[in-house]
């Protein structure tokens, strides 16, 4: 399980490190050219260094949506692949918790430039994030009810 854990830690940081570890090249050589190519079609560093610096309008100005909305798709798609080569997901409906962040993630970016939450605007970078860490959380309670469930 440790290792499951170890390659979820790396694909966080960068999509396809897991893979690399994992020793499914291939893979992981594509999942680093996807966030690359998304990266960088997307302004994504320059969001991300917008909104830590308090402007999320400015984030939001820059960004290209069309291509951040492939971002928590791939990026949760990458980790779920590496923790499941890795030998994790044995339960059933482990997938659970990557999906629905994937899903909700991808909602988060589409709300993002109009969605406030206490007249905040979080924009293109905390409001997928924040949305994305509902959907494990909802994935975790969903993949443990279903399982209650089959028994």
């Amino acid at each position: 399980m440790s290792q499951s854990i170890e390659r979820i830690l790396w694909s966080i940081a960068i999509p396809g490190f897991g893979q690399l570890l994992n020793g499914k090249y291939l893979k992981g050589v594509l999942f680093i050219a996807f966030e690359f190519l998304i990266n960088l079609h997307a302004h994504l560093n320059e969001v991300i260094m917008l909104s830590f610096l308090g402007r999320p309008s400015a984030a939001v100005a820059v960004v290209n949506f069309q291509w951040l909305m492939f971002y928590p798709c791939v990026y949760m798609y990458a980790i779920w692949d590496a923790y499941r080569d890795a030998g994790g997901n044995l339960v059933p409906y482990g997938y659970l918790p990557f999906v629905l962040p994937a899903y909700l993630g991808t909602v988060g970016v589409i709300y993002s430039p109009v969605v406030k939450i206490c007249g905040v605007l979080l924009g293109p970078m905390w409001l997928p994030m924040l949305l994305a860490f509902v959907g494990v959380g909802m994935g975790i309670i969903l993949r443990d009810w279903l399982n209650v469930r089959r028994q």
